[in-house]
């Protein structure tokens, strides 16, 4: 049946909603496919259900091409699950918890581990009943602090999740390649351009971990690659390790006078200015101190020895030291310890202030990997206004451990050697992960091997966040007048407008409809009686149907005007051409 602007539940705004930031937040409101409930909460309309549904239709035949069935749980989860695999802490505050009357503790599910396990123990008991990979495509709740961008970072999203089972490890990777492949295929055929990088699996867990990165400058993931095919996300970037330097081992650290220089600027101020030899902030080590608040809820301090021409990278450091929360020092702190001199803090001092002397500060000291023995710094002697040179790793100061917490830049070594990488922003649309036995550990999921023995079965995980790819298509497809979508996923196949105010080019228009809903396209034709024509051409250019047909001036002598949105062309054409035209695409 052809659907009729003049009932469809449709209005469309022609000024930027106030608070959006990014072409599709604005243009997916203004042209009726959304409507904002609260932050990062959004109703759909049907316009934006259309779009949804063809992205999970692309979504559900390459699932089942890869051998997934699909299955559909509760977002609304009890906590007993969640306890059991320790995510009910882990997840912090992103959980939305509540209670029940009786009350019982519930979470709107971030994600469904749990619930898959437990379905298949309470299915499955043989090794023959495996491989199994289910899939659901379901809303996903998330407590974010800072939603933002539309539908890119929300509160709710829809999101496929898929679960392997094996009772192998050789079987979790035939499954997790057979998913691996089907992304690929997805978004190919979605026309997204993805980079595949290493990434970390952070609260989900497990072994190997990577995600679908699209490249794009409003992306929230920074990532590396380089030339020789190195790609990782920053937050799994390791840092190539330099080999350790001999050092003289009777040599000593020298401490020296360096007053007002509690920033790396001013102490490389200070000591090319009464020092000899040049120096630059690659030669100073910066120590930081960072308050670690761990999941029942103790607060502890961290040194961090880190390249002074380095500045730290929150994501990394929430990585290195999950799952406790992160954040630097506060006043507070310092002053419960009066031994971290502020702004002049180092590894190494007369007193042993830090050198390993628990009794003296309690504080554990790591550094950053490229702090090896034998390296040499200017670094902070534990004294107010005095800083140290020659310090040296593995002769003056030892450390509890490494700490990934420095930024990465363009130009650092690929840890495999494939040559120096890049940087560049992206936008996760897909994460696969080889979850192992972590979560049917926890929650008993076994069944009986060839031998009659009890094994562990082993899992992955696979997830495509389908609102986000429809934010990220709307994001790449748009022009100053609006959405243009790409023909696959279109709400409509042609936009049928009735421009003209005689009888005729509505008669026209009708007929033409009806041809080409009969030609099996899907059509949206505009029949309001009462709209100008300026309006319903900008109501077209702003929805984004990529072809529509005008029914104008020229409809008694048969001549319509074809428009492409993808390419700006207008041609004027016969009733019959246009349908072949359109029927042709």
């Amino acid at each position: 049946m052809v659907t009729r602007l003049s009932n469809f539940f449709l209005r469309t705004l022609r000024e930027d909603p106030a608070g959006a930031e990014v072409a599709s937040h604005k243009l997916l409101i203004r042209a009726g496919y959304i409507r904002p409930q609260a932050a990062g909460i959004f109703a759909w309309l049907p316009l934006g259900l259309r779009v949804k549904a063809k992205i999970e239709t692309v979504v559900r035949e390459e699932m089942a091409a890869a051998g997934a069935q699909e299955v559909h749980f509760p977002a609304l989860m009890p906590r007993e699950a969640y306890e059991a695999t320790g995510r009910w802490e882990e997840y912090g505050d992103l959980l939305f918890r509540l209670q029940d009357r009786k009350g019982g503790d519930y979470l709107l599910a971030p994600t469904h581990e749990e619930a898959f396990t437990l379905l298949v123990k309470d299915l499955y008991s043989s090794y023959k009943d495996l491989p199994l990979t289910i899939y659901q495509i379901q809303d996903k709740y998330r407590d974010e602090a800072r939603p933002r961008a539309g539908l890119l970072r929300g509160r709710e999203f829809t999101m496929k999740d898929a679960y392997s089972f094996d009772s192998s490890d050789a079987g979790l990777d035939a499954s997790y390649q057979a998913q691996r492949d089907a992304y690929e295929r997805i978004f190919q055929r979605l026309g997204l351009e993805y980079v595949i990088v290493q990434a970390d699996a952070g609260a989900m867990g497990g072994s190997r971990s990577e995600e679908f990165l699209h490249p794009t400058p409003v992306g929230e993931d920074t990532f590396v690659r380089s030339d020789g095919g190195y790609a990782a996300n920053v937050e799994a970037y390791s840092t190539a390790t330099p080999e350790p330097i001999a050092f003289d081992a009777d040599a000593a650290p020298v401490v020296f006078d360096s007053p007002n220089t509690p920033t790396i600027e001013t102490l490389v101020a200070h000591v090319n200015e009464n020092l000899e030899g040049e120096y630059c902030a690659a030669d100073t080590l910066k120590n930081v101190v960072l308050a670690l608040t761990h999941l029942d809820g103790t607060r502890e301090l961290v040194v961090v020895g880190i390249p002074g021409d380095r500045e730290v990278d929150e994501k990394r450091a929430e990585v290195a030291f999950a799952p406790a929360e992160v954040e630097a020092a506060t006043a507070d702190d310092f002053e419960k310890h009066p031994l971290l001199v502020k702004g002049y803090i180092g590894p190494w001092s007369p007193t042993g202030a830090i050198l390993g002397e628990e009794s003296a500060t309690g504080i554990r000291y790591l550094v950053d990997p490229r702090v090896v023995e034998g390296t040499s710094w200017i670094t902070g002697a534990n004294i107010d206004e005095k800083h140290a040179h020659s310090v040296v790793a593995g002769r003056d100061f030892a450390h509890d451990g490494i700490a990934e917490i420095a930024n990465v830049r363009a130009g650092d070594p690929a840890p495999d050697g494939s040559g120096p990488v890049s940087l560049a922003r992206g936008m996760e649309i897909g994460h696969v992960f080889q979850l192992g036995r972590k979560y049917a550990e926890a929650l008993g999921l076994k069944v009986l091997d060839e031998n009659g023995k009890l094994v562990t079965v082993t899992m992955g995980s696979y997830g495509i966040g389908v609102t986000r790819i429809l934010a990220i298509i709307a994001e790449l497809n748009n022009d100053e007048k609006g959405l243009i979508w790409p023909a696959s996923v279109a709400p409509f196949d042609v936009h049928v407008v009735a421009a003209g105010r005689d009888q005729v080019a509505f008669d026209v228009a009708e007929d033409v409809s009806a041809r080409l809903e009969a030609a099996g396209l899907d059509v949206l034709y505009d029949d309001r009686p009462k709209v100008s024509p300026g309006v319903k051409f900008g109501d077209a250019e702003l929805v984004g149907v990529p072809r529509v047909l005008v029914v104008g001036r020229g409809a008694a002598d048969g001549q319509v005007e074809l428009w492409d949105r993808r390419t700006g062309d207008r041609d004027t054409v016969s009733v019959d051409e246009a349908l072949q035209a359109l029927a042709a695409r």
